[in-house]
């Protein structure tokens, strides 16, 4: 029989136990994963309530483990920051018999999901008509262009999650020095455009409304149907932009 507890209702249920009436802010990595059932036919295991780049890790160790296509019954599952979403089949899989799937599998040492995470390079034109809005995050910091360029380039960054849209890439590892509050009022993304929110930035793989700040744009096809994997990025990717003039930009979109 499967040890993990299992967690009903909202908020209040997600607050951690402790000894004291009220319960802290954050709790980070819990000391055990929370199962929640959504609906019927689904549950998602939370590992934290922050985003940790531990927590995450944690997240697509699980999700890889059990994309192996060893466990009949599990249909469809969703990695996000500190959490995995499993859907499943209870008619093939019980759900106390998926609770002894997950069990097993964070019990398991070292196995799928710990080998080696792919790095994709992303060229990026930085300003101008690429990145419109590139000068007022320059200004809301106090630095120049060239400045907000650079500290967005330099870092390494982790996949989380993807999301809001098709092969939307949120993106960990921002420079503190670009920390910038969302838009109060959205603008719009062409393909292609490289936005930052808060601690974050992304990739948006298709023309959309957008709260974030457009600091430039890559020439790479984030999302193409006639890939035989349409999306460009997966949750656990390393993430490494290369500014590129806009010469190399044309000469990226002419071939």
């Amino acid at each position: 029989m499967a040890k993990l507890k299992i967690y009903f209702g909202g908020p209040a249920e997600r607050a951690p136990l402790c000894s004291s009436d009220k319960a802290p802010e954050k709790w980070g990595v819990y000391p055990q994963p929370r199962v929640f059932l959504c609906g019927d036919t689904g549950v998602s295991v939370e590992f934290g309530d922050e985003i940790d780049p531990e927590i995450n890790r944690l997240v697509r160790r699980l999700y890889k483990r059990l994309s192996t296509g060893a466990f009949s019954g599990i249909i469809d599952m969703g990695p996000a920051y500190c959490s995995l979403f499993i859907r499943y089949d209870p008619g093939v899989c019980s759900l106390e018999r998926l609770l002894c799937i997950i069990e097993e599998n964070l019990e398991t040492a070292g196995g799928a999901g710990e080998g080696f995470e792919r790095i994709v390079e992303v060229p990026v034109c930085y300003g101008g008509e690429f990145g419109p809005d590139i000068g007022e995050v320059a200004n809301f910091h106090g630095i120049d262009e060239g400045e907000v360029a650079a500290f967005h380039a330099a870092p390494l960054y982790q996949v989380y999650m993807i999301g809001f849209i098709l092969g939307f890439p949120y993106l960990g590892g921002l420079d503190s020095r670009l920390y910038t509050p969302r838009k109060k009022e959205p603008g719009n993304a062409p393909a292609g455009s490289i936005g930052i929110a808060d601690r974050q930035s992304g990739i948006y793989p298709v023309a959309s409304p957008a709260g974030w700040w457009i600091v430039g744009m890559t020439p790479l096809k984030v999302f193409d149907l006639l890939r035989e994997k349409p999306f460009l990025f997966e949750a656990g990717d390393t993430v490494r932009f290369r500014q590129i003039t806009r010469e190399e930009f044309e000469s990226y979109k002419n071939h």
